[in-house]
């Protein structure tokens, strides 16, 4: 006689138990893999460290044969921070800044993503001819460039005019976020965009309504690369703007190095004032840019 095993009735109120997937064990060479991170991590973090002591520490504690690594903390203080302000025009410099890095990025945005579009769209020979001259553009240094730019721009008045630094910085920007963007374009399928120009959309409302919301992550890094270029400028911004009161950041921190002698303690805390608006830009774009930078590296 043939036994038929009978199921069991699955218990109510309970789940079958969820395997969990067993981690694999830690190798020795990613132990120092991890280590190696960490020690270029703190070679990379330690000159803002220093920047940061030598801000809030007397500089007589610092500049001597061997500075301490740890410099005495009774001594720290803020004094350093409050005399930038009161004595240099930080506020109005970092708002000059500002104002040239957000006209900057958006301006270059807008014209690097139908730069990069048209790139990554139509393969004309002319459309290459172009594509290669933006990139050799962007090989031409601003020592070179800075001469002519000046007397093109003086000769129409627009010296100590923050729309001056704003178009050279596009002019500067552009050739490079525009190759960018047309990376960021070549991976979004044309199946998708020829199927909302079927359906009645025209090629602007569907790079409007299609293509960007798909590009949002190159669009991130492009923003965020334009305003690097941008904060970072001083050789333009020098030059074109030789009154002390329209200054930007960079330019206002090389003041504190005078003929004869260096205010670091002014020199650093205005520094360390300066890297705040972009350590809240990677905050806010810091996602963006992960998916940024991560977009491409999987087919598919």
């Amino acid at each position: 006689m043939v036994t038929v095993p009978t199921a069991v009735p699955p218990t109510r109120g309970r789940r079958a138990p969820r395997e969990r997937r067993r981690r694999p064990p830690v190798t020795r060479g990613q132990w120092w893999l991890l280590a190696l991170s960490g020690a270029v991590l703190l070679v990379l973090l330690f000159p803002v460290y220093w920047m940061i002591m030598t801000s809030l520490v007397p500089s007589r504690e610092l500049l001597t044969s061997s500075p301490p690594l740890v410099p005495p903390l009774d001594t720290a203080n803020v004094d350093a921070y409050g005399a930038v302000l009161e004595s240099r025009p930080v506020g109005r410099w970092m708002w000059n800044s500002t104002l040239v890095t957000l006209g900057t990025a958006i301006i270059s945005l807008v014209v690097s993503t139908l730069g990069g579009y048209s790139l990554s769209r139509f393969r004309t020979r002319a459309q290459q001819v172009m594509g290669f001259t933006l990139l050799f553009s962007r090989m031409l240094p601003g020592t070179l460039l800075i001469i002519p730019v000046f007397v093109i721009f003086a000769s129409v008045g627009m010296i100590n005019n923050l729309w001056s630094v704003i178009l050279v910085n596009v002019a500067a920007t552009v050739p490079f976020t525009t190759w960018l963007m047309k990376s960021f374009v070549d991976g979004v399928p044309f199946e998708i965009e020829e199927a909302a120009m079927i359906d009645g959309c025209g090629r602007l409302r569907a790079l409007g309504q299609v293509v960007l919301p798909l590009l949002r992550p190159g669009l991130a890094t492009t923003f965020t690369y334009a305003c690097i270029l941008a904060w970072g400028d001083f050789l333009f911004a020098r030059t074109l703007m030789p009154n002390p009161n329209d200054w930007t950041i960079t330019v206002g921190i090389a003041s504190f190095i005078g003929e004869f002698s260096v205010d670091w303690g002014g020199l650093m805390a205005a520094g360390i004032m300066s890297m705040g608006p972009m350590l809240v830009l990677f905050f806010f774009l810091e996602p963006f840019l992960v998916k940024g930078m991560a977009s491409g590296s999987v087919k598919g």
